[in-house]
């Protein structure tokens, strides 16, 4: 049985990847590299210094560990900048209710986000409150698709990992999912995230139905 549902941040809660990707490209301008929205898509739902290791292979750049810390700081700064301007209006439509509708049929609700900011941002839309836990990428050694933040949720959850339904909108999330022997619901495109269980266009559109429909298969 489906004991927990967790979900990630960026992109299935709210557009918090926007904003990413407002930072990234604007610290691309300044190292003479295009970041296209494509390109972008490959650092959805890693770790920071990883996604910058991207963008600077795309310019072909080597940096000490010391001037690459400093960019994604930079980069961080920035991001915590846009963040600022966000409101619990932003949360994606019927998400809020989703998790009202799980916790009501006592199915424990995680967040699993790679992003260090994570609980700023959710303090920010007011849904704080709405977790039986949040792990974040400060808790984290090894970013997705390694299984380590989701394997640290089921724990603090008190449940297994085959007990388990991830949300995820990137493909290293749900490859992540998949390694920690979890079902997953891929968030966006079936040709990016076929390897989920299911794939649906917004978070809101599940339905608690759908988890008996998961279990079966």
């Amino acid at each position: 049985m489906i004991k927990a549902c967790i979900f990630d941040l960026d992109g299935v809660i709210v557009d918090t990847a926007h904003y990413h990707y407002l930072a990234w490209k604007r610290l691309a301008q300044e190292l003479n590299i295009d970041l296209t929205e494509e390109i972008n898509e490959r650092l959805k739902g890693v770790s920071r210094m990883h996604s910058l290791e991207i963008i600077l292979g795309l310019g072909g750049i080597s940096l000490s560990q010391h001037e690459k810390e400093n960019l994604a700081n930079k980069k961080n700064s920035w991001f915590v900048d846009y963040l600022e301007r966000m409101a619990p209006e932003e949360i994606f439509p019927g998400v809020k209710q989703l998790i009202k509708d799980l916790r009501q049929s006592g199915i424990k609700v995680g967040l699993a986000s790679s992003s260090k900011n994570a609980k700023t941002v959710i303090q920010l839309l007011h849904i704080q409150n709405e977790f039986d836990t949040v792990v974040d990428g400060t808790m984290i050694t090894h970013s997705k698709p390694h299984p380590e933040i989701f394997l640290l949720a089921a724990e603090r959850l008190g449940v297994l990992p085959q007990e388990c339904l991830v949300f995820e909108d990137a493909e290293a999330g749900v490859e992540a999912a998949i390694a920690a022997g979890m079902k997953c619901v891929g968030v966006g495109s079936p040709e990016q995230l076929g390897k989920a269980n299911k794939v649906i266009t917004t978070t809101g559109d599940f339905r608690i139905a759908g988890l008996r429909e998961l279990e079966r298969n």
